[in-house]
């Protein structure tokens, strides 16, 4: 966070909040001899049994209510399902790596079959590895690409999903010279390799890229380094890694005051740009690129929540049903090994609460998001999320 942030920008501060509920520090992956087979073979007519991982009890703020809306969306899940049938099983690991562990293997010896949970990276490592002899699969809410693997799956939407569907839309139309600006500290890191390799993977251009230290003369300082670099290297965008919380609000104020902005130079977010809504608001990003999930479906997922439960869920709590709208439907499918690896990674993808979505051999993910473009303080899509993984961008 920046030392010193006017009243204005204190509303920002709620964001990072969110994001560090997943982005949190991993220890080093563990490297496990393969992906697990599944945790016992599924039995026609049979309830599949999955554990549920939660931060509950932690002293952390926010884990309560995080806990109770992702059990919410979890069993909102369940009833949705229809000719399979769910024993949901809760553990609490009180955000604890070495509680999470210790939950995860006495799912497993209550007879959990898949573990959907815990929340953050270190807790998602140590209850994979602590189950991975068991042939038990995790699908963890973390979005932490360097903690996946084995039998460690991620739900949590990545980097790399957004920085690959702006890249390539950014590529598709015209806005090829790509400039990466980005802090220095891990989060910045990881966003800048993330779009780094969409624009190889794409065949865009890397025009530059431009780190800085996260504070205010950080910032400032790089603004100059920032116009110099667009110039040299002929940059039509530049893609931002900062949140809202962060350095956004003044990239976006202190660049068109150099002379960048959406009139010479596209600006694309790896963020969400619609969280909090104060962000709309900001002059320097009308006309900016972002992603987001199918609004049509989390629409419609935050309505049936809402109708459920009496209040709004929590922005992550769509990953609990997606995990079991995953689940689900693999178990629906009849076969033995439906929750083996090889069954979770089918390419055709699942139907989740934010749209289609599927997990990857390498255990991160890939869903399907829009493009929304900021227009009078409004957020406009400009590109459709995809409704299956066919066709461009896929």
């Amino acid at each position: 966070m920046f030392a010193v942030l006017s009243a204005a920008r204190k509303p920002f501060v709620k964001l990072f909040a969110l994001m560090s509920l997943v982005w949190l520090a991993a220890c080093e992956p563990v490297s496990l001899s393969g992906p697990a087979s599944g945790g016992g073979n599924l039995k026609a007519g049979d309830a599949v049994k999955v554990a549920l991982l939660l931060p509950r009890g932690s002293a952390i703020q926010g884990d309560s209510l995080v806990s109770d809306s992702l059990e919410n969306a979890a069993r909102l899940a369940v009833a949705d399902l229809q000719g399979v049938k769910i024993d949901l099983r809760v553990y609490a690991t009180a955000g604890d790596a070495g509680r999470a562990q210790t939950a995860a293997k006495q799912a497993v010896a209550d007879g959990a079959q898949v573990i959907i949970g815990p929340l953050r990276a270190e807790s998602a490592n140590a209850a994979a590895v602590a189950v991975a002899p068991s042939g038990v699969n995790v699908l963890a809410f973390s979005n932490n690409t360097t903690i996946a693997g084995g039998n460690l799956f991620l739900l949590g939407s990545t980097f790399n999903n957004s920085a690959d569907r702006l890249t390539a839309y950014a590529k598709r139309n015209g806005k090829d010279r790509i400039l990466v600006v980005h802090d220095e500290e891990v989060g910045g890191q990881l966003g800048k390799a993330a779009i780094t390799q969409s624009i190889a993977r794409t065949g865009a251009t890397l025009a530059g890229t431009i780190g800085y230290e996260r504070s205010q003369q950080g910032v400032t300082t790089a603004v100059q380094r920032i116009k110099a670099a667009a110039a040299a290297g002929n940059a039509n965008a530049i893609f931002l890694t900062s949140t809202s919380d962060a350095a956004l609000p003044f990239y976006a104020q202190m660049l068109p005051e150099v002379g960048i902005s959406n009139a010479n130079t596209q600006f694309i977010g790896l963020s969400r740009w619609d969280i909090p809504a104060q962000t709309l608001q900001l002059p320097g990003l009308q006309g900016g690129w972002f992603s987001l999930p199918d609004p049509a479906k989390a629409g419609q997922f935050s309505a049936r929540y809402t109708g459920a439960y009496g209040s709004q869920p929590h922005p992550l709590a769509a990953l609990a049903y997606d995990g079991i709208a995953a689940v689900g439907a693999l178990a629906s499918s009849g076969r033995r090994n439906a929750l083996s690896a090889s069954s979770l990674t089918q390419g055709a993808g699942f139907q989740g609460a934010n749209g289609i979505f599927r997990l990857r051999p390498d255990g991160t993910n890939e869903r399907g998001l829009a493009i929304a473009q900021i227009q009078d303080r409004k957020v406009v899509i400009i590109d459709a999320a995809p409704s299956s993984f066919s066709g461009a961008g896929f």
